[in-house]
């Protein structure tokens, strides 16, 4: 069944003190399968998908949904990665944007797969501007129905859902793809995450799109390496930041310069969970990071921007693959 998480939930959540889970209880829950090497996709079964250099892989903190309209440094630091892509540039124009962000949890994983996918304003407490926007890029059905066939969910090997009415993009999609390509023209899909899943299997769905990145796809990961809502501080420059927040960060980066994204799954182990918990009191916005390291190759170096904190709790780092 699929189920929304809005930010406005959360919000109500929070200010409550009660009501989201805790990784003490949510993670140990799921038992995790053996992984097995993902299956190679058939990509001539995505005739509209045509061979391409390599594309790059990102994961994009994204923060708040503010971001997507302030012309601070988060949003032009997009808009920069956008101007890479094109005839002539450092990588061609995508054919398709599979985006995974921490906004879309579902039991089971599905892809969106309408012609028109709606612009999804999934929080409250904004000005009247933010719920004003809109990004009318096409969905891609057909690429969904195809792909979805031959995606498997690593904890029963089923194939992945789709999602033809109730989904679309909501802000940890549209506010970072807006900036990057803002006339709305290449296709955009949505893939959700099961929140209820071990990490190792979220790895695992991303090795397995890694093969869609020789057909011009780009794939990119949205949430953020530190979110703790709670524990944000307004006063805070960008390059301040709790004392656990730049830990968790710097923890995070050295695994991904190492290439070990075994150990990126580690964090709700025993012996790391009081530092998760501080950086992440739910893992939803770091588990699109696992997707986007899943879907890198081993011999790629990781290049960094948008390094920093937002409010203190809120790490803004942003990775591209490629």
């Amino acid at each position: 069944m699929m189920q929304r998480r809005t930010t406005l939930q959360w919000a109500a959540a929070l200010s409550a003190g009660l009501g989201l889970p805790q990784l003490a209880t949510t993670a140990p829950s799921a038992k995790s399968t053996p992984m097995t090497a993902p299956t190679p996709l058939s990509l001539s079964a995505l005739p509209s998908l045509k061979p391409s250099p390599r594309m790059p892989v990102a994961f994009l903190g994204h923060g708040s949904p503010m971001n997507a309209i302030e012309k601070n440094q988060w949003h032009q630091a997009w808009q920069q990665l956008g101007t890479e892509f094109g005839d002539g540039r450092r990588y061609p124009q995508p054919q398709l944007i599979l985006c995974v962000s921490a906004h879309w949890l579902t039991r089971g994983w599905y892809l969106t797969g309408m012609d028109k996918p709606a612009t999804i304003h999934d929080f409250g407490g904004f000005p009247r501007a933010l719920f004003e926007v809109q990004y009318p890029a096409p969905g891609a059905p057909a690429v969904a129905e195809g792909l979805a066939a031959q995606l498997r969910q690593p904890h029963h090997q089923q194939a992945v859902g789709v999602d033809e009415h109730q989904w679309g993009l909501d802000h940890g999609t549209w506010s970072v793809v807006m900036p990057m390509f803002p006339k709305a023209d290449i296709p955009v899909m949505q893939l959700s995450m099961d929140y209820s899943r071990p990490l190792a299997e979220h790895l695992a769905l991303g090795e397995q799109l890694r093969d869609l990145r020789e057909r011009g796809v780009l794939i990119l990961g949205s949430g953020n390496i530190v979110h703790n809502l709670r524990a944000m501080t307004r006063t805070h420059a960008s390059a301040q930041a709790h004392d656990w927040a730049i830990e968790f960060d710097a923890h995070t980066t050295r695994r991904l310069n190492q290439h070990d994204h075994a150990a990126l799954t580690k964090v709700l182990d025993t012996d790391q969970r009081s530092l998760t918990q501080l950086a992440h009191p739910t893992h939803d916005h770091y588990l699109p990071l696992l997707y986007a390291a899943g879907a890198s190759h081993a011999d790629e170096t990781p290049r960094y921007f948008n390094v920093g904190h937002d409010m203190a709790a809120i790490s803004m780092r942003s990775v591209v693959w490629g």
